[in-house]
């Protein structure tokens, strides 16, 4: 029985968690729709101008790297690790809620332990020279860090959402 403040609590969790994975989806989107291009452009130039061009790879990789980390808290937003579902389905119904809670826990420390120490990876990339760009690590290193916030925040959000109920992921989106 859930009483009437828990059950705002959760509707409100539910509604930020969705907006937020809502930008990030579209950020994901777009970071792809700039990789497919610098693909392309690495293809062009390797096979037709021949322009020797040195940075549509790494920038690939970078944008890559970017999209991939981002994309782990729409996952986790929609509870879409097919592994852990699989596994906690066939748990007795009495104990599942406090397994859910207690992944949730673990999930979230574990963010939150990837973001901090995520942001000292990112320091030292600052002072490391991508010798292609000229520039610093900074900004693909930073990707660590954001993506830890973004998850510790998703996992928190969606365990405020759900309260320890295992909830299927929805195709359509958080549409319930």
């Amino acid at each position: 029985m859930r009483i009437l403040g828990v059950e705002a609590l959760s509707e409100c969790a539910g509604m930020m968690s969705t907006k937020l994975n809502w930008v990030v989806e579209r950020f994901v989107a777009v970071l792809m729709v700039l990789l497919v291009l610098d693909v392309w452009i690495g293809v062009i130039d390797r096979y037709i101008f021949h322009w020797q061009l040195p940075w549509p790879e790494v920038l690939a990789r970078y944008l890559m790297i970017w999209a991939a980390m981002l994309a782990i808290s729409a996952g986790i937003a929609r509870r879409e690790h097919i592994g852990l579902l699989m596994l906690i389905s066939k748990i007795p119904d009495r104990f599942r809620r406090v397994i859910v809670l207690a992944l949730d826990a673990v999930t979230f420390a574990l963010f939150v332990y990837v973001a901090c120490y995520g942001l000292a990876f990112a320091q030292t990339g600052a002072n490391r020279q991508a010798m292609i760009f000229g520039a610093t690590l900074f900004i693909p290193f930073l990707s660590i860090p954001v993506a830890g916030a973004l998850c510790a925040i998703q996992t928190l959000l969606v365990a405020l959402r759900d309260q320890g109920a295992l909830r299927e992921p929805s195709i359509a989106g958080m549409s319930e």
